[in-house]
């Protein structure tokens, strides 16, 4: 829900312009911040339909009761075309609409874990991806990798596809703000509290960095995906680390850092990493697809090994080193770098051409 009201609000405004009726269907809301969201795509006129997804889970009854509801609400609703974003709707979605009919498009926003390594469960997921992508008419992506996977495995035509530069970033919204001075290099961290996202090995990065003596701090913005609360806590104890839970709004912490910090083991297109480079602050982060396009290596920031905590603690104390006005002038490349390539209206603009060819 926060992601749809945070990263494809424009496009849903650009749809609307062009007189359109939106309807979304969204999981409950958990909390206030789920429910302002809910209340700012209202009132730009999105109809929302509320609907469970056990987003993680792999439990076929579950999973089968949801492609049912997404069945029913298709035969009701009689939408003109589909957007799915996200792997269970892009996958039980898609594939009610291709028995349904109903024009759809689909919006491959990463791969997550089932593609990491081979086994049962990449094989189903590629199954059902082949079957929900068929008649799709069009497999937007993200990254390159992402979609060259695709198409070597067979899960989709080429000519089904198109990459888009993420969602693209909101130039308006993260705009260029002073780099802080001080001698305390202050690093943030935004994003869902999970090993996937590489969070223990940053948190091994900045026990080197501390154990070394280098001024450093860390700020960790996201909510607990995984238990990490007592790890967390005693970091907390030990004065380095500030963990301020999940904000809405991120643009004061991404002002008062010199880095944002990304060890992710997968993305479709990071948008922390677009949003931090926008702001013209220095990115380090996991040279992968969907990561790696954020930054120019040693220009806008640095790019690491994947799963590599040395690698990782290595380009960190590295830029402890550089003088101010080299780490100013890398998060000023940075925004260079999202003014050329990922400005948001771009990118919605090319989705839209896309969408009704």
């Amino acid at each position: 829900m926060t992601g749809l009201n945070n990263f494809r609000n424009v496009l849903i405004n650009q749809l609307q312009s062009l007189d359109n009726q939106l309807l979304a269907i969204i999981p409950p809301s958990n909390n206030e911040i789920e429910v302002d969201a809910e209340k700012n795509l209202e009132s730009i006129g999105c109809g929302l339909i509320r609907m469970p997804i056990d987003r993680r889970g792999i439990n076929p009854i579950k999973d089968i009761k949801l492609f049912n509801a997404y069945t029913r609400v298709l035969k009701s609703e009689k939408p003109d075309l589909v957007i799915t974003y996200t792997i269970k709707p892009n996958v039980y979605g898609g594939l009610a609409c291709r028995l349904l009919k109903i024009p759809y498009a689909i919006n491959i926003t990463g791969l997550g874990t089932a593609f990491e390594k081979e086994g049962l469960l990449r094989k189903l997921v590629t199954l059902m991806y082949k079957m929900s992508c068929k008649k799709a008419k069009v497999v937007f992506f993200e990254n390159e990798e992402n979609r060259q996977l695709f198409i070597q495995n067979k899960i989709v035509n080429e000519s089904q596809t198109h990459r888009l530069n993420g969602a693209g970033v909101n130039l308006e919204k993260y705009q260029v703000s002073d780099y802080p001075i001080g001698d305390k290099i202050k690093f943030l961290f935004m994003g869902r509290i999970m090993a996937e996202k590489g969070i223990n090995e940053l948190f091994d990065a900045m026990h080197h960095l501390i154990d070394d003596g280098i001024n450093c701090e860390l700020d960790v913005l996201g909510g607990y995906e995984e238990n990490y609360k007592t790890v967390i806590d005693s970091y907390e104890l030990e004065g380095w680390l500030h963990y301020c839970g999940y904000q809405q709004d991120v643009i004061p912490f991404i002002q008062r850092c010199h880095c944002f910090v990304l060890p992710s083991w997968h993305e479709g297109m990071a948008n922390t990493n677009l949003e931090s480079a926008a702001s013209a602050r220095p990115v380090i982060t996991s040279n992968i697809a969907g990561c790696k396009e954020a930054v120019i290596d040693g220009k806008t920031g640095m790019l690491v090994e994947c799963k590599n905590a040395d690698d990782l603690y290595r380009a960190m104390k590295s830029f402890c080193s550089l003088p101010y006005d080299t780490r100013k002038a890398m998060g000023i490349a940075g925004r260079a770098h999202m003014e050329a390539i990922f400005d948001k209206k771009q990118v919605v603009e090319e989705t839209i051409q896309v969408l009704f060819k």
